[in-house]
């Protein structure tokens, strides 16, 4: 792309406004232009940022802030993406008629506007678009799109991102059943969002009438998900938050009808609230998210905590441990991944089923071992459930950004809902032994082994930092990490084992410890992921071992990355 001058800005801007539907960013963008017409540098600065480059249409589709210009998320992008989205499944279609799209959104700023916008822009395109029946989570639009057997899904929603983000997330149905776009669907998506972008003011765009979804939709998913639970034995005292989202309403329904008790709510953080008034981060793992369910849970005696994101597509569980100051520690993805595997593979082992355990390349390679002593098949992927939710005989699923996959029949994408209630059902059947979650991770170390892991995430403001580290450790390897030597250094650019290319170094250490390294795909963010495991010993020795070794790497890697 050329360079580009104010007045080249100052022109595209005037343009934008003129076909921008929304009074806000409309406003917005022309005090920005006034600002660089009085010679305001910040001004300038801020309106290049806008126009020198446009939001990536990728495969999460499209994220980022609210706010004016092609490189920020509004009703300008919202109707050329569906408009792009349109034309793709319009192109691949043999009978346009049979073409259909369902769309849902959450309660995040924007989110049913740029919804609707997006199905009446696809129904003008000549496609059939359904619109859910009201604010709901990602599982039940990904649960729609096969239910209705519809050619896509599109999702408003930006998940646990802060506040004034938003974006929408597409699924493709038929033969890809439900799951999140790949290669090379994005980059064909994208391409026709260009020429849209490129040729139509969104003012011209046409529109078409929008089918609302019956309820009857949300009642199967209802149904299917509360067939995950085994009817509970005892009822453990659970805490829950829907972290200011949506997950709420509809996790009480599959509660209720798999016969589980009500939960002690954490009122402030219960009902929607696009504002996130409680938490700096609306995401579970953020440092001071779940401080009011400890609270909650304090106060009520609860032996367990549940958390959903704002979408409700990830899952957080938390148990009492005394040495914690606040009384209660948040399992790590990690954690909860290989329980929720484990209680899967004993459930496929004893139907005599054959099945595949898969998790990303970056979570816990314990849930292989978990495989292994199942005879079950074992698949690492990239990150992220489009690649899980695509292994070979799937049974379950799983990534340690608490994201869970327990009944790929029903929907083929995390699910925090159907994850709650299968942990829900395997912390009953514990109370009915007298026992607790804590005292299932003992003995899955004493039987699988301890396989601890940790993660350094650095939160950037210039994305150009993240390129830099990259490039850095890709030029120069480091020999030792925490003292321990660097065995190898594997550049997953280059689409190891059998993998697609990704921006992805993994180094392995001697002694068996792994180090991946990748940008994430979702936030401006740096990501780390360390692992190490100990199989000799007591659970105890264990536990201290590979804690050991987890740390001495975890100190290493923040210096490298520095």
């Amino acid at each position: 792309m050329p360079q580009l001058t104010d007045d080249d800005r100052i022109a595209l801007a005037e343009a934008w406004i003129e076909q921008d539907p929304d009074p806000e960013t409309r406003d917005e963008l022309a005090s920005i232009v006034a600002g660089v017409k009085a010679g305001d540098a910040a001004a300038s600065a801020d309106l290049a940022d806008r126009f020198d480059a446009r939001l990536a249409f990728g495969t999460a589709g499209l994220r980022g802030e609210i706010a004016a210009g092609p490189n920020r998320m509004n009703r300008v992008l919202v109707a050329q993406g569906a408009a792009g989205l349109a034309a793709y499944l319009l192109e691949r279609a043999t009978e346009a008629a049979a073409t259909s799209v369902v769309v849902g959104y959450d309660g995040r700023r924007n989110s049913e506007v740029f919804a609707r916008d997006v199905a009446e822009v696809i129904a003008g395109a000549g496609v059939r678009a359904i619109l859910l029946p009201r604010m709901l989570p990602t599982p039940v639009l990904a649960f729609a799109v096969r239910h209705l057997d519809t050619s896509a899904g599109v999702m408003v929603t930006a998940s646990h991102n802060p506040p004034n983000d938003n974006g929408m997330k597409v699924y493709l149905g038929g033969a890809d059943q439900g799951t999140q776009i790949v290669a090379p669907a994005d980059a064909e998506i994208a391409a026709h969002i260009l020429r849209v972008a490129e040729s139509v003011r969104v003012p011209d765009l046409p529109r078409g009438s929008v089918e609302t979804a019956p309820e009857s939709v949300v009642d199967a998913y209802v149904s299917a998900t509360a067939a995950v639970a085994a009817t509970p034995a005892a009822q453990p005292w659970v805490v829950y938050t829907a972290m200011h989202g949506v997950g709420w309403e509809t996790l009480r329904r599959v509660l209720d009808t798999a016969g589980f008790d009500a939960p002690t709510l954490v009122e402030a953080q219960i009902e929607p609230d696009a504002r996130f008034p409680t938490v700096a981060f609306p995401n579970p793992e953020e440092p001071g998210a779940m401080d009011l369910s400890f609270e909650a849970a304090r106060a009520s005696g609860a032996d367990l905590i549940v958390a959903n994101d704002p979408d409700a597509d990830r899952l957080a569980i938390a148990i009492p441990d005394a040495s914690e100051a606040s009384g209660w520690r948040r399992l790590t993805g990690n954690e909860v991944g290989l329980l929720l595997g484990w209680q899967v593979a004993e459930q496929v082992a004893a139907a005599g089923r054959d099945g595949t355990l898969a998790c990303s390349i970056v979570s816990s390679p314990g849930l292989e071992a978990v495989a292994r002593a199942h005879g079950l098949d074992f698949r690492a992927t990239l990150t992220g459930f489009k690649w899980i939710s695509r292994a070979p005989g799937l049974a379950f699923g799983f990534e340690e950004a608490l994201g869970y996959l327990v009944n790929p029949d029903t929907v083929r994408d995390k699910d925090g809902i159907s994850a709650a209630v299968a942990f829900l059902s395997l912390a009953a059947r514990l109370a009915a032994e007298g026992r607790t979650v804590a005292d299932h991770l003992d003995d899955f170390t004493a039987r699988f082994g301890c396989f601890a892991s940790a993660q350094v995430s650095i939160r950037v403001t210039d994305l150009s930092r993240i390129a830099e580290v990259m490039a850095r450790l890709r030029a120069a390897p480091p020999s030792e990490v925490g003292g321990i030597r660097v065995a190898a250094v594997e550049d997953l650019a280059l689409g190891l084992d059998g993998l697609p290319p990704s921006d992805v170094l993994r180094i392995r250490l001697e002694g068996g410890a792994r180090v991946m390294v990748r940008p994430s795909g979702t936030e401006p963010k740096l990501k780390v992921y360390i692992d190490a495991a100990a199989t000799e010993g007591s659970v105890a020795e264990r536990r201290a071992a590979a804690s050991e070794a987890v740390a001495r790497v975890e100190a290493g890697m923040r210096e490298l990355v520095a």
